[in-house]
């Protein structure tokens, strides 16, 4: 496993719990995101802002890590294609497991959600993949610039909100068009 960068903002200490279990330390922090976390129409963009709210509890396994984290994902509505600002906030509440401890559990009952387990690397817990599980699911699968959204025409692109009254004529069957060169009859003309 790789050793987190203690000098990274997404980098904590946990050695001032002194793995006392019932020691708790609080941090509130504002980081930069590196690159985007989201999805191609919704996410939250590279450089942008997180503050992040976490507490560190110090328990028999490991490290309880709980908190949120909150950011403004940016993207465009799926209807209109205008872009949105969203506020998004994450909740998330991670066990770091000690080394010595996860090897026990790899030892006695090896599942296959290993990947699914943090663990504790020389005291250093790394919150950005946390905060990526966090975060993700939390954003619009369908993001709209507001529910009633009416979206473009789909004929000519048009706003619809714009132009609320926006209509084509319906189109003619093509089977049908050679009767639009029928001469039309006269109205004023009377019948028989």
């Amino acid at each position: 496993m790789n050793r987190p960068d203690p000098r990274s903002p997404w980098v904590l200490d946990t050695r001032v719990l002194a793995r006392r279990p019932g020691t708790m330390h609080e941090h509130q922090l504002t980081v930069q995101l590196p690159e985007d976390i989201g999805t191609d129409v919704i996410s939250l963009k590279a450089g942008s802002s997180v503050r992040i709210e976490v507490r560190l509890e110090s328990v028999v396994e490991g490290v309880l890590v709980t908190g949120s984290a909150t950011g403004t994902a940016t993207g465009a509505c799926v209807r209109c294609l205008d872009p949105i600002d969203q506020q998004v906030e994450g909740l998330f509440q991670e066990l770091f497991a000690y080394t010595d401890r996860a090897a026990h559990h790899h030892e006695v009952g090896p599942d296959s959600d290993e990947d699914d387990v943090y663990e504790l690397v020389g005291d250093l817990v790394d919150l950005e993949p946390v905060i990526r599980d966090a975060v993700v699911p939390t954003l619009p699968f369908q993001p709209v610039c507001r529910e009633d959204c009416p979206g473009l025409c789909s004929e000519c692109g048009a706003h619809l909100a714009e132009d609320p009254d926006h209509h084509h004529d319906e189109p003619i069957d093509p089977r049908w068009s050679a009767l639009g060169d029928l001469p039309r009859p006269d109205p004023q003309e009377k019948r028989n």
